[in-house]
């Protein structure tokens, strides 16, 4: 225990002064940041619980490869541009890239919410992931905030992802019944243009963005980074691929309404919250970030084999869906905090742009290989392919090293 006082102490006055809390500008910029970055998700999220039903009354929505894609296709896009979109971030600022890409969004949301079949919404959705603007994002928060404030707004913005994901599927089948697919896109179209007006009238003034001097190859060859990419990717995956199935499972297992899906979801939601909470406020506070990042992504595991196994009736449906919540709150969370304390800081934009390409990667390919193996396969072979998946990121994960420890700030003098 003397050991590790001394070792700590000399570190602590290079860091963090004695109690200092987040800056009133600190709060802003992450509060509405994380609100911009929930107000785009909400447009792949709102589809997910329903999609997949509402496919099958629309022309071509019998080729559960076309509802894949078109579920997915909004992650392919933002594959295709997030490097190319963080790295403007670097050269032009972040803001005016951001404008840009809700712009994109807006556009892709109304051509989603006129489109009379399958074909259109995949262009619609197409133009939806082409405003990618997850790095832009990520990196004007790390701009906005100083180094010992970091790690907490990272982790807002990733809490706020799993808030508006757990939120979406309770709201998404009573949105359906009342304004139908059509208006669910026009709704997520609104929102995008209010994200702008509190992008340019909320959010702080963004500091000069220094000319980046690392290169995309150095990350690229950061062994902690790409493993974090790979997680980042696996999670989303899963996700878009579960649910290329949830609903359906639903209503054919578990005997339950599309309309009466909040049933389920909103208990989960919420039991699930009650256990993310205080597992991150561990992760965070106590410097456990890597066990508890694990012990996640076994739970998440354990799930995707539960639903192999037993995902035929309604009540091993809805306890199996609270503890994805709870695996998948805490991972949306954590990775954020994680990758803040390790991305360089030269190239922090096209770092944090290889990380949400993988997502968006992650997004498109669970679309499509979950539409591909529940048509070929049946839905077992879906949840099968996922806790494979999820068994080879405990692996990788496993083998990381832990983040750079948080220096606790030293007492106050009396």
């Amino acid at each position: 225990m003397l050991e590790s006082r001394s070792f700590i102490q000399p570190v602590s006055r290079m860091s963090v002064p004695a109690r200092d809390p987040m800056t009133r500008e600190e709060r802003r910029a992450g509060m509405s940041l994380a609100a911009i970055f929930a107000l785009r998700m909400l447009g792949l999220f709102l589809i997910l619980p329903v999609f997949a039903v509402h496919a099958a009354e629309i022309p071509g929505g019998d080729n559960l490869t076309l509802v894949g894609l078109a579920i997915g296709a909004y992650g392919l896009t933002q594959a295709c541009l997030q490097i190319a979109y963080g790295a403007a971030s670097d050269r032009f600022g972040r803001k005016p890239v951001i404008v840009f890409g809700l712009v994109l969004f807006v556009l892709g949301s109304v051509v989603a919410a006129l489109a009379d079949g399958i074909h259109m919404i995949i262009v619609g959705r197409v133009l939806q992931g082409a405003g990618a603007i997850s790095a832009a994002v990520t990196a004007l928060a790390a701009d906005l905030t100083r180094d010992q404030h970091r790690t907490k707004v990272m982790a807002m913005i990733g809490s706020s992802i799993g808030l508006v994901f757990a939120l979406s599927m309770v709201a998404a089948p009573l949105l359906y019944a009342a304004v139908g697919m059509a208006g669910i896109f026009w709704l997520t179209a609104i929102l995008a243009f209010g994200a702008i007006g509190v992008l340019l009238w909320v959010v702080p003034a963004a500091p000069p963005v220094p000319r980046a001097t690392g290169k995309l190859i150095d990350v690229l060859r950061d062994g902690q980074l790409m493993r974090l990419n790979f997680g980042v990717f696996a999670l989303h995956l899963i996700q878009t691929t579960m649910w290329v199935m949830v609903p359906s499972a639903l209503v054919a297992g578990g005997g339950l309404p599309m309309p009466e899906h909040w049933k389920v979801y909103l208990p989960a939601v919420l039991l699930s919250f009650v256990v993310m909470v205080p597992a991150v406020s561990v992760a965070e506070r106590h410097d456990k970030l890597k066990p508890v990042f694990n012990a996640a992504i076994v739970l998440l595991a354990i799930v995707q084999f539960g639903l192999w196994l037993f995902g035929d009736g309604l009540i091993p449906l809805a306890l199996l869906l609270t503890l994805f919540f709870v695996a998948f709150n805490v991972l949306e969370a954590t990775q954020p905090s994680w990758i803040s304390r390790i991305a360089p800081p030269s190239s922090k934009g096209t770092a944090l742009g290889v990380y949400n390409t993988l997502q968006s990667v992650g997004l498109f390919l669970g679309g499509v290989l979950g539409g591909w193996l529940g048509q070929a396969f049946g839905p077992a072979a879906v949840s099968l392919f996922c806790a494979v998946l999820a068994l080879v990121w405990l692996a990788l994960a496993s083998s990381m090293n832990p983040p750079p420890l948080r220096v606790a700030p030293a007492a106050a003098p009396r």
